[in-house]
């Protein structure tokens, strides 16, 4: 009988501590007197986070963290993070004092919310919500946003959205990202990125108490050194009063994450990610480049990431050590030439699109004019610049600078336009005035006495690489391994260059099939000695090319030197080139529309290779159908680079007096202005859509009564909802006409008349990847209507030889 007593006793124990302690597996929540253990999770209501214990690797150590469900080696919050767990026992639950907390195999708390908020009375729940935010909140109250505590508010290594970065003017409270030790090892590292608010706030990077980046003050629209504005998946929030100021964002497609994160090796970086997949892409990541280091340039030094070197001396200052300038140490930066007189007569000299000086020893007037702001810093000796504090509306405020100015930085974008006015000696503007007459005499004659001096040169580089390779010398500039071909070779693989092996004919020089004696098939861009600018384009594409690896890129195998022979030597594409097949009306139906939307995608994936991802920043200016090879199983390579343009650093603009590429394919503003860049490859994109879809050419098209190209005609039939009309009619069968739609849109958006309202690669490869990504209305196209273009030809040098592999170059120069 006590026996049987005992039995039904230890039953309703086991019971009562199932019920206490069950498993959290599929939930969002644990209330009061539930548990989480190790190996069990909550799982948010949307299935985007999971919040449960885990090991990095290489560690013996455990922690508790939130997680993407489908990307579950991206950690994005650590509780425990200064006391790890050592074995699999711990033990998540909500304390008798209202606190979630962390036990570990002992009942010892490692970890609490430690919230001074929390009372056992309130019946509390912990929940994972589907922002990623762990909070604590009242039983009762479920759908109030009102937390007695938020994860949020104890940021680890990443920014996720709807967390902020900054401070509570009130209560002193930070938000700032810290990043872990190392891969193996969460606990805080030596890295910090937060909010400095000294004067004007502005974001720093450190490693312990050493600046290593910031973003510049904010200047009442953006951070004078970074650009906030939206995208079409973000909307940047920066909210500065009173009470609070930090920066947050939203964003604007529920379908998209994205997140920032400081790694350990102290770089932010940016990825967005389509809830569907598990693969991230890098969005952006700081510091961008060498530019961008803290100071790189020292005292009263501008970095110039374009410039050869990059650091250099503001103007009227010379460098504090010659010496050490002459092997590339900046550290020492600048003095002044002629020293500052207050009685001799001075003014200020205007320094252009720059990221404003650190704020070091520094004056803030907020309700100062501009001309009230340059008065005042005259009165002033040791006033060394001025700008305004807050540059809406015309700009408005006063920011004084005394003494050295450190971590200045020019920029090309049009939009981080912040100028600064430097304080000089009367001596030292009219001797810079006269210098930048001299500059702009010399803009004039040098550039064709230098042309051919840079030919010249590269030739003998050329021919010294050719001899050492025959010594068995294989180094190249940027230790680049081109091989170099023997003449003999490809004379043989060519058939002495047979007329039946030609392939191809560009402004550069006829292309030749060839086949190596090991079997490998080849394309051979062989230099026509009656080429006007092909020189040129030889050593471009050879420097360009040879330092891309990329699926979606044709592959430079080498080159061939030999006398006054110049080879590139590519790897053979068995399809050849992409408008080989939708611009023919039989060979077009082999291309149905899982295949070419496939190729559109592999297209976009190599653009946003070279736009973001590669060495260099390149800005391809002649992508089109004829351009795009096709390899055995109809995969698209991106080819001929012999126009492009790269970049260093954040540089996305640049300009020409000759434009050279192809009409119909041109965006508006390189055609009209010689205005390129990564947009007017995004242009080129969306011509290219449209043909995909269409398969017809954009300057073809026969409406004789509208003269309108493709373009204008894909508009005219969007805007009266008609888009579905303008597919191939052999895709009528193959098609997704949700697919089709999406791929005319994002074309269109592609398209837009104005750079700014383009998209990035990036977004366009997600616009195209995810269904459930929503997309903006586009915007009137560029070149509505066909016409001659601001005198412009509108005739191409189109290749002469329809090609089966052309790797050509097709040039078109402004009369």
């Amino acid at each position: 009988m006590q026996m049987e007593s005992i039995s039904n006793s230890m039953f309703s124990y086991v019971l009562i501590s199932f019920l206490m302690i069950r498993s959290c597996n599929g939930t969002d929540r644990i209330s009061q007197n539930q548990t989480m253990a190790d190996g069990e999770t909550l799982v948010s209501s949307g299935g985007t986070f999971v919040l449960g214990f885990f090991k990095p690797p290489g560690s013996t150590n455990r922690y508790l963290g939130v997680w993407y469900k489908r990307s579950p080696e991206t950690i994005v919050w650590v509780a425990n993070k200064v006391s790890p767990l050592t074995d699999s026992d711990g033990v998540l639950t909500i304390h008798s004092d209202g606190n979630l907390v962390l036990l570990n195999g002992t009942k010892r708390i490692i970890w609490s919310s430690n919230s001074s908020s929390a009372d056992a009375q309130m019946n509390l729940v912990a929940e994972l919500l589907d922002s990623g935010n762990l909070v604590l909140k009242r039983q009762d109250d479920l759908k109030a946003e009102s937390y007695v505590w938020q994860s949020f508010d104890f940021l680890t290594d990443t920014l996720l959205p709807g967390m902020r970065k900054g401070i509570n003017l009130r209560t002193g409270k930070t938000w700032y990202l810290t990043s872990w030790r190392n891969q193996s090892d969460a606990s805080p590292g030596e890295f910090t990125y937060k909010l400095d608010n000294v004067g004007l706030p502005q974001f720093v990077l450190r490693k312990g108490s050493e600046k290593k980046f910031r973003t510049g003050p904010w200047n009442g629209e953006r951070f004078s050194g970074s650009d906030v504005r939206s995208s079409s998946f973000i909307a940047p929030i920066f909210v500065y009063n009173d009470t609070e100021i930090y920066y947050t964002y939203e964003m604007t497609d529920s379908s998209v994450l994205s997140r920032v994160t400081l790694n350990e090796s102290g770089m932010i970086q940016a990825y967005m990610m389509n809830k569907g997949s598990s693969d991230w892409i890098l969005m952006y990541k700081l510091p961008y480049d060498m530019c961008e280091e803290y100071g790189k340039c020292g005292p009263n030094g501008i970095c110039r990431i374009n410039s050869n070197p990059i650091c250099q001396c503001l103007d009227g200052f010379v460098p504090k050590s010659k010496g050490d300038w002459d092997v590339l140490i900046w550290s020492g930066g600048c003095k002044r030439r002629t020293p500052l007189d207050c009685k001799s007569g001075e003014g200020f000299l205007k320094l252009k699109n720059v990221k404003l000086p650190d704020l070091l020893d520094f004056r803030l007037s907020q309700s100062m004019t501009t001309r009230e702001c340059e008065r005042e810093c005259l009165k002033d000796c040791s006033c060394f610049a001025f700008t305004d504090s807050n540059i809406t509306s015309g700009g408005s405020g006063c920011l004084m600078w005394f003494g050295d100015l450190i971590d200045i930085q020019e920029y090309d974008d049009k939009y981080s336009e912040q100028d600064i006015y430097l304080r000089m000696p009367k001596s030292e503007l009219d001797a810079i005035e006269n210098q930048n007459k001299k500059r702009a005499l010399l803009i004039l004659v040098v550039p064709t006495v230098f042309g051919g001096i840079l030919v010249l040169c590269f030739v003998i580089c050329c021919t010294i690489r050719r001899r050492k390779k025959k010594r068995g010398m294989k180094k190249s500039n940027d230790d680049i391994e081109l091989p170099l071909y023997q003449l003999e070779a490809v004379t043989l693989a060519t058939k002495s260059f047979s007329f039946s092996n030609i392939i191809g004919e560009g402004g550069f020089g006829p292309v030749y099939k060839g086949r190596l004696e090991t079997g490998v098939e080849i394309a051979v861009k062989r230099l026509s000695q009656t080429s006007r600018q092909g020189l040129g384009e030889f050593k471009n594409e050879v420097i360009l090319i040879s330092k891309l690896q990329h699926r979606n890129l044709v592959r430079l195998l080498g080159c061939c030197l030999d006398g006054n022979e110049r080879m590139l030597i590519y790897e053979y594409m068995t399809n050849g080139s992409l408008d080989y097949f939708i611009f023919d009306q039989s060979r077009k139906k082999l291309l149905t529309w899982k295949k070419r939307f496939e190729i559109a995608l592999g297209i976009s994936r190599g653009l946003l290779y070279l736009h973001q991802d590669s060495r260099l920043r390149i800005i391809h200016r002649d992508l089109k159908a004829s351009n795009v090879l096709l390899d055995d199983e109809l995969n698209p390579k991106i080819s001929d680079f012999g126009i492009a343009k790269s970049f260093r650093g954040d540089q996305t603009e640049g300009k020409t007096r000759t434009v050279i590429g192809t009409f119909g394919y041109m965006s508006p503003e390189y055609a009209f202005s010689g205005t390129y860049s990564v947009k007017s490859d995004v242009f080129s994109l969306g011509v290219l859509l449209l043909e995909l879809v269409s398969g017809r050419r954009n300057r073809t098209l026969d409406h004789s009564d509208q003269h309108q190209s493709l373009l204008g005609h894909a508009w005219l039939l969007w805007t009266e909802d008609k888009a579905l009309q303008l597919m191939d009619e052999c895709l009528k069968e193959s098609s997704v006409e949700s697919q089709v739609l999406r791929c005319i849109q994002v074309a269109l958006l592609c398209v837009q008349k104005h750079p700014e309202d383009r998209p990035t690669m990036a977004a366009v490869v997600i616009m195209l990847s995810n269904e459930t990504v929503s997309l903006p209305q586009p915007k009137h196209p560029g070149f509505f209507l066909e016409g001659n273009y601001a005198g412009v030809s509108e005739t191409s040098t189109e290749e002469r030889l329809r090609t089966l592999n052309a790797v050509t170059i097709t040039q078109l120069e402004g009369r």
